[in-house]
């Protein structure tokens, strides 16, 4: 695998957004990747929130042009990941984005306490309107480089034992509930010079599984950085402990987390990790 000359991350969407900033907060995700390779930029939008308008106002503080974006990677059908996704291609105004998602992204996804909701893609975003809006869907179950520099998970198929929690969210095959664990989440990782930087939006299928799953298809020991979302918002202490446990016997250097990692978690990582923890927040700019 390829190494990039250069990475810059912008969080352009997180629950956050610190003391005294001028930055939007929402509940969702989106990182904007900015790659240096071969003598060439190219941008890749990493997830796209739950709303637009935040994200195309936190773009003008950072002083970046929507139409920069070269690629989409939507990480999993939920809501708070994808809603964005209409209002900003109307932004980007290109004849041709690319969308790199897994196949069955539109399929129903529900919770059911308090009460019965749907919380995977939103109606706006069907198929049919995003192409007319100039996306083109590319639905691929397998990993692939997007660039020669940047490799896409595809699905995750081997899955720590402590991460097969018992998650409360289901879909509908078969005209039967089932229950959906979101094992199809993807991924993307960046080779830099430093090693690895994983990006990741709610990391369903467990963080743990999706790094070792990365350093087994790209050959890559070292793991610089891990950023986006744990989902341990709602995790045990023993889940909680062993994560960092595993984190740790990785030699993962740093951690850039936020969105759904939690409040105790986030906690248990700033005491492992100390100064290579860094929460995420909309407006922050990591250099890697």
């Amino acid at each position: 695998m390829d190494v990039c000359d250069g990475l810059e991350v912008y969080v352009l969407a997180d629950d956050y957004a610190g003391y005294s900033s001028p930055f939007i907060a929402q509940h969702g995700l989106s990182l904007l990747l900015k790659i240096e390779y071969n003598n060439e930029v190219k941008y890749i939008l990493f997830d796209t929130g739950t709303y637009a308008k935040p994200i195309l106002f936190n773009m003008k503080l950072l002083q970046i042009n929507p139409s920069v974006i070269d690629v989409i990677v939507l990480s999993h059908c939920h809501y708070d990941h994808t809603g964005g996704l209409t209002g900003i291609l109307k932004k980007i105004r290109k004849e041709e984005v690319p969308i790199i998602t897994y196949p069955d992204i539109f399929r129903p996804h529900l919770v059911l306490k308090p009460h019965v909701m749907h919380v995977g893609i939103p109606r706006k975003c069907s198929k049919e309107h995003i192409e007319k809006l100039g996306g083109k869907w590319i639905f691929v179950k397998e990993s692939f480089n997007i660039i020669p520099c940047v490799i896409y998970s595809g699905e995750i198929r081997e899955i720590e034992e402590f991460e097969k929690s018992d998650i409360e969210l289901y879909t509908v095959k078969n005209g039967e509930l089932v229950k959906d664990p979101v094992r199809d989440e993807v991924a993307i990782a960046v080779n830099t010079k430093k090693g690895l930087v994983i990006i990741v939006g709610c990391s369903h299928p467990g963080i743990i599984s999706i790094t070792k799953y990365f350093k087994k298809i790209t050959g890559t020991e070292r793991i610089e950085a891990i950023i986006g979302g744990l989902h341990l918002v709602n995790a045990n202490e023993d889940r909680i402990k062993k994560t960092i446990e595993e984190l740790n016997n990785m030699n993962v250097r740093n951690l850039y987390i936020g969105h759904c990692t939690g409040l105790r978690a986030e906690a248990e990582v700033l005491r492992s990790f100390k100064g290579n923890f860094k929460k995420l927040y909309s407006g922050m700019k990591i250099i890697l």
